[in-house]
């Protein structure tokens, strides 16, 4: 079985992650920044890492309702849709991601100085795993 990507968009950086082979289990990769070279470095990493699908978050607010981020994630969803191609994107529900993953830092003893730095790709992989607990019914 392929790879599954995801991606926590960020006005600045996206944080990425990518399962195992068995698409059973997320795990981090650097977050990208947020440039016009990224859409190139998601189609490359989709490629090197033999990915086949992508999950792209969709920040809403807890209300459900949409947001500025809302519409940034929706173009950049429609920008990879049309960069990768036959490779599928899917939007998922990407709500608290960076709150969790900000807890989750902090139980691991990381200081909050150094959350920056992983926050992003920490959001994308509870993103992510929270998407294929969601295909196996979790």
């Amino acid at each position: 079985m392929a790879r599954l990507l995801g991606i926590d968009p960020g006005a600045k950086r996206c944080g990425v992650a990518v399962t195992d082979r068995d698409a059973s289990m997320a795990f981090p990769r650097p977050a990208l920044a947020n440039n016009d070279q990224l859409i190139e470095a998601l189609r490359a990493l989709v490629a090197e890492e033999s990915v086949s699908l992508v999950v792209i978050g969709r920040p809403v607010a807890l209300s459900g309702n949409e947001t500025a981020s809302t519409h940034d994630a929706d173009l950049m969803y429609e920008a990879l849709v049309k960069a990768l191609g036959p490779v599928p994107v899917v939007q998922w529900d990407e709500r608290l991601t960076t709150h969790e993953a900000q807890r989750s830092l902090s139980a691991a003893g990381v200081k909050a100085k150094d959350h920056r730095q992983h926050v992003d790709s920490a959001a994308a992989v509870i993103m992510l795993q929270s998407y294929l607990d969601g295909q196996r019914g979790n």
